[in-house]
């Protein structure tokens, strides 16, 4: 078994990323093992007292080319995360020249692709729309929940809450995000979407995810809300979704639901010993 990495005295190498501002904090830890805490987590996210971010993951080793591991703002893990994903998946390409990828994840296995002129393709896997697979507390049918607005429940690897409105841009989404992130139909919380049809195959669409809060974009969510969206009819299996951040396109096959869409790798850095020490 190999040493856990110790950085009392190197400091903790990162790289900043974000796909459409949904941004993150990624670990390289292929070389040696390292344990992030939910104490540490939490440190490195602050917007002021540290780095901040969305989602921190962290690369291992794994069965394909890489396994992948989220922590959100608060500490809390997740099992997916889509634009990280093809974050990592570019960053990936880049340093090996491959065009396909092979990803691991408490997800399940995705295959990545450049889709050229810059884009990233994940296929996030098939979506859970059973009520004890997103999980929901109790049996019922998920396209639309008894909450006020019949919302629909969609499992990505994390739970989603999709509601359909008139205009998503006039949703108070601090209040109506924290209001159903905790809502009792969903006992692993839940991230929460406000959409609207804005023409053929076309969605705008806010997001407010569990453990983070309001984002600018969300991989998982875009994928949730896209499967939502064609099973109510209101859309193919194939849109475009238009976020606060940018655009994502979503097209939902029988192999699972591919995202495709830009990513930026902005820094790289180092996390000081003494900042870590500050956070022990």
């Amino acid at each position: 078994m190999r040493a856990m990495q110790d950085f009392s005295n190197t400091g903790l190498p990162f790289m900043k990323m974000h796909g459409l501002g949904n941004d993150f904090v990624v670990v390289d830890a292929r070389a040696q093992p390292l344990a992030i805490s939910p104490a540490l987590a939490q440190g490195i996210a602050h917007r002021h007292f540290g780095v901040g971010f969305d989602q921190l993951a962290v690369i291992t080793p794994g069965d394909g080319d890489a396994h992948l591991t989220f922590l959100n703002a608060d500490g809390s893990t997740s099992a997916a995360c889509g634009n990280a994903t093809r974050c990592i998946a570019r960053f990936l390409m880049d340093e090996t020249g491959k065009d396909h990828l092979k990803l691991t994840t408490d997800r399940g296995d995705l295959e990545a692709r450049d889709a050229g002129n810059g884009l990233t393709s994940v296929n996030m896997g098939r979506p859970q729309l059973d009520w004890a697979d997103i999980p929901l507390a109790e049996a019922m049918d998920t396209l639309e929940l008894p909450i006020e607005g019949s919302p629909t429940a969609t499992g990505m690897g994390n739970p989603h809450c999709t509601f359909f409105v008139e205009d998503a841009d006039l949703i108070p989404l601090e209040e109506f995000g924290q209001r159903y992130e905790h809502h009792p139909l969903y006992p692993e919380r839940t991230n929460v979407q406000v959409a609207t049809i804005t023409g053929p195959d076309r969605i705008r669409m806010r997001v407010w995810e569990r453990g983070v809060g309001q984002t600018l974009a969300s991989g998982s969510s875009s994928c949730a809300t896209a499967v939502a969206a064609a099973r109510r009819g209101l859309t193919g299996r194939k849109v475009q979704i238009d976020l606060d951040g940018g655009t994502l396109w979503i097209d939902w096959r029988d192999d699972g639901v591919w995202m495709t869409g830009p990513t930026s790798h902005v820094f790289s850095g180092v996390l000081t010993p003494q900042f870590l020490e500050s956070l022990t």
